[in-house]
Formats: C-alpha cells, sequence, structure tokens
C-alpha cells in the first residue's frame, strides 16, 4: 500500500482505468477552443472547456470594457482574411456574408458552429483557471491537476490532457522607457488594446505609434473626427486672398471680394502615423476586386515562391505590392526589404494619406510636456493623445514553468518555437502539409488529377482553403469537394448585389461590324 502514496512510486493503471475516456481540460473557448471541443467530441473524449467571461468568442466578442484576461478589440474591427479563408474546415460561412466579416458577424457565425455541434455543453463560462500542475504520479499516468475559480470558489480537477486556446494577443506591449520623456507628457496615452470608439479622439491632435494592423485601422479612424490642422492651409489662402484683393481693387476699386475667397480656419484632419521600421500596405481588394488572399495562397504560387531564389521573390513579392502605391514616395517603405515580413491589411490608408489626413513620421526622439519631437525633424509637434499601437507580450500564468517557459518573447512548443514576433510569418501551407501528412489527410494531387482532374487543378491554382483539409483521412467530410468547386461562386455571391448586364466581348463587336460590311459590299454589287 505504500506505493499508494504520494510522493511513493505510483502503480501503473488498472485495465478499468484504461478504458475509461480521457478527460480533456480546454483554456479558452474562442476559435481555438471550440475547435478543440468539437475535436475531442469527435474522438470520443470528454471535454471541459473553461471560459473566465460569461459568453464564447475570445477575441471576436466586442465588448465596451477591457476585461483582464482576454484579448479586446474595438467596434470596428474586420477580418483580414476572406470568410473562405477563414472558415471551420466543414462549416462554411453563410453565403451572405461578406466576403470580409464584421467581428459581430464573425461572433454569430462561431455561435451558430457550437450551436450546430452541441458544443456549449461542454464549456464552462465564468470559470477561471488559476493554476495546471502535473500530478505527482504524471510519468505514469500522464494527468494533470487544474485549479479553477467560479464565483469566488476554487475547485480541482484531474484531466488526462490540457489545451491552452487562450491566444496571444492579451498582455500589452508598452516600452515606455524607448521614449524618452514620456513621464512628463501632459496629455492622453494608452495602448492600443484600450481603444474602442474614435470618439475619444473628436478634435485632439493625435500620433499614432506602430504601423500594424491596429496602428493604421486606429490612425484612419482618427483622421475622421481628430483636430483640424489650419495653419499651412490658412497661410496659402491669406497668401491668394491678398492676390484677389489687389485684382478686384484694380477692376472694381473696391476692397471686398466674395467670402467664397476669403481664408477660413477650415482644414483637413491631422493624424501622425510614427513608425520606425515602415511596412508593407496590402488591400483586401486584389486583382478584378477580389480577396487577395485567395488570390495570394495558392500551391501554385507557394511551388513557385519556394524554388524561386529569395530575391527574386523579394523583387516580385514587392513589385507586386507597390503596383497599387508606392510605398517608398508614401514613406512607408520597409527599411530591410530583404525579409517580407507579415503584410499590413489596411484598405483606407493611401488615401488618408494622399488627402493629408494622416502623415507619415519616423520614430520619436523625445516626448514633451504637450508635443513630440521626431526624428530627425527637429520640428515640435503639439500633441493631445498618444497611442501606442507596440504589439503583445504573451504569457501562461497558469502554467509552471517546467511544463512551457517564455523567455525574451519565446517559448518552445510542440512543432515550432512560438515568438510573438514571428508568430505569422510561418509558411502557412507548407506547416499545413507537414500537419496533414501526420495525420494522413494530405490529399495526393497526382492520384487525383487522374481521377478527378477538375478537384485537383482547383486545389493546385486556387485558393488553399480548409476544405481541403477534409478530403480524405481522419475527420473527412463529403462535402468538402462541393465546398471547393463552389468557393467562387460564394465569393462572388456577396459582392453581386445588383444584376449586371455583362458587355459583349470586344472580338464579337468587330466580328459583327466586319460581318455587316460584307454583307453591304456583297448587296451593292450583286
Amino acid at each position: 500500500m505504500k506505493s499508494r502514496k504520494l510522493g511513493r512510486i505510483p502503480l501503473p493503471p488498472t485495465p478499468a482505468q484504461e478504458n475509461m475516456a480521457k478527460r480533456v481540460a480546454i483554456v479558452g473557448a474562442g476559435v481555438s477552443g471550440l475547435a478543440s471541443i468539437r475535436c475531442c467530441l469527435e474522438e470520443g473524449l470528454e471535454p471541459t472547456c473553461f471560459e473566465r467571461s460569461d459568453d464564447l468568442g475570445g477575441l471576436w466578442r466586442f465588448t465596451e470594457h477591457v476585461e483582464e484576461g482576454r484579448a479586446s478589440l474595438y467596434k470596428s474591427v474586420v477580418s483580414n482574411s476572406c470568410k473562405e479563408m477563414s472558415c471551420y474546415s466543414d462549416f462554411p460561412f453563410p453565403e451572405d456574408y461578406p466576403n470580409y466579416v464584421p467581428n459581430s458577424q464573425f461572433l454569430e457565425y462561431l455561435k451558430m458552429y457550437a450551436n450546430q455541434f452541441n458544443l456549449l455543453k461542454c464549456i464552462q463560462f465564468k470559470t477561471e483557471v488559476c493554476r495546471v500542475t502535473k500530478r505527482p504520479d504524471f510519468t505514469v499516468t500522464g494527468q494533470w491537476e487544474v485549479v479553477t475559480l467560479h464565483e469566488g470558489k476554487q475547485e480541482s480537477a484531474i484531466f488526462d490532457a490540457i489545451m491552452v486556446c487562450t491566444g496571444f494577443l492579451t498582455n500589452p506591449h508598452l516600452p515606455l522607457d524607448s521614449f524618452p520623456g514620456i513621464n512628463t507628457f501632459e496629455g492622453q496615452y494608452f495602448h492600443s488594446r484600450q481603444y474602442k470608439h474614435p470618439d475619444i479622439f473628436k478634435d485632439k491632435k493625435v500620433l499614432v505609434i506602430g504601423v500594424g494592423n491596429s496602428g493604421t485601422d486606429i490612425a484612419v479612424e482618427a483622421s475622421h473626427v481628430a483636430k483640424k490642422s489650419s495653419h499651412e492651409t490658412y497661410q496659402r489662402r491669406l497668401f491668394l486672398t491678398q492676390f484677389h484683393r489687389t485684382l478686384f481693387s484694380f477692376i472694381t476699386n473696391d476692397m471686398d471680394i466674395p467670402s467664397y475667397l476669403t481664408p477660413t480656419q477650415r482644414d483637413l484632419s491631422l493624424v501622425f502615423l510614427s513608425t520606425t521600421g515602415g511596412a508593407w500596405v496590402m488591400s483586401r481588394v486584389s486583382e478584378s476586386g477580389l480577396p487577395w488572399d485567395m488570390l495570394f495562397m495558392t500551391r501554385f504560387h507557394n511551388m513557385l515562391r519556394n524554388s524561386l531564389p529569395t530575391p527574386v521573390v523579394t523583387w516580385w513579392m514587392s513589385r507586386k505590392i507597390n503596383s497599387w502605391f508606392n510605398h517608398a514616395n508614401y514613406g512607408l517603405a520597409p527599411e530591410d526589404r530583404t525579409q517580407m515580413k507579415e503584410p499590413v491589411i489596411n484598405d483606407e490608408l493611401p488615401g488618408r494619406i494622399i488627402t493629408g489626413k494622416v502623415l507619415i513620421k519616423p520614430s520619436i526622439k523625445e516626448v514633451k510636456k504637450n508635443s513630440v519631437i521626431f526624428n530627425y525633424t527637429p520640428k515640435e509637434q503639439p500633441i493631445d493623445i498618444i497611442v501606442f499601437a507596440t504589439g503583445y507580450t504573451f504569457a501562461f500564468p497558469f502554467l509552471d514553468e517546467t511544463v512551457v517557459k517564455v523567455e525574451d518573447g519565446q517559448a518552445s512548443l510542440y512543432k515550432f518555437g512560438l515568438c510573438y514576433c514571428k508568430a505569422l510569418q510561418s509558411d502557412y501551407i507548407t506547416y499545413i502539409d507537414e500537419l496533414l501528412t501526420d495525420i494522413n489527410a494530405k490529399p495526393n494531387l497526382f492520384s487525383m488529377l487522374l481521377t478527378d482532374p477538375r478537384l485537383a487543378l482547383a486545389i493546385f491554382f486556387g485558393p488553399c482553403t480548409p476544405y481541403q483539409f477534409r478530403l480524405t483521412g481522419p475527420g473527412k467530410w463529403k462535402g468538402a469537394r462541393n465546398a471547393i468547386l463552389n468557393q467562387w461562386d460564394r465569393t462572388l455571391k456577396a459582392t453581386r448585389t445588383r444584376t449586371v448586364q455583362e458587355s459583349p466581348f470586344p472580338f464579337a463587336i468587330l466580328l459583327t461590324l466586319f460581318l455587316v460590311l460584307l454583307v453591304a459590299v456583297f448587296l451593292i454589287f450583286l
């Protein structure tokens, strides 16, 4: 009996214990958490999902106030990947959803998924995971102890596996030490995580630090309501006024001129967007108005990118991105153009820059009481609000360091190391194919080319949508083939909300004219 005491050599599990369904603890009921519950149920496991808030959705559930330990988004957030590339692999978005989905509709989609597969029964809401530790007999049983907190009461339970689905957008990175004088600033400053609505910027002089997705979104929104900058345009209009005043005095001998020629204090909204290294900016709308990721994320393009020399790929991609607007002319070109980092997705930024509503500036040299000084520009710029869109760090406070240790922004995980700065830079298709190979679910294009050439060509040249993961192997879905072949129809249905008569092909017009002339000539000489 001594062997059963804690700290002693544990006994191996009994046959009855081995036959019991494995219990799995899932931390977080967001996109990954819901998928984890579903997969556990399909494998005959017993999942229990702990969600610290009162509803599912994770990142995609907007709240007016920032909640501790949960990702926070602003009211206007729209997905950067289109619905065909973002959906669960056997559960497409509704056809009438827009191609890029607002956060409220994305949350509706997640709730539809949870209801469709009866996942809510596995979720314990308002339950925080306080601690996850290995059991004393872990080397034999592989079991974990999970301590949770619900309505002020702590509980402990034993699980056979843990799935951490908390994301990495919960701990803001706020490097105030890198901004000399920030402690003397009398205005307001905060991390982009705190941002919810643009009203806070009304009639304010705004500086956004960081050219990422959040930084550019916030700068664009602020430019619609921020304080007007009128000095320079006022001086130009004053000069024109003096010119017209002189002209009118010569013509009419009258010093009064029309009111529309007098200078006013109305001018453009002005927001500063500061960047240290620049960034590539892409629009969601790509060639022929199609979603950018459906054209970019294909097996064909991935093969080309992995086959060609890196300098050639870098040149080609920068040329492609610059076809929308020249990033160097807009002050956005990355300093290091040899590394193709994750692009920023923003449809409006170039338009706000070209109309003077947003000004791109270099890094901050010094912050003063009511102004900042940018590097290479000695002139002080008055500022009321500073938004730090400086990214996030990540941590797993409920896990012991012997399980997962986060050090210098990096952690060692199963497949790859996790580093926030590189979290989204892995080769998506190559990574997915490795995982599919491990579970024998990767489609064999060579054999498919003989048996179903239409599908094989759609998989190779078309977008690498999640439906491809369900064509074969465990979790095979009979609707996968149809979903792949009809993905462009669903994409176009979201935008074809008005029937348009297509113009005839120019060649047909020319051919018709030629035939008419031929008939006319024939009749004349008949």
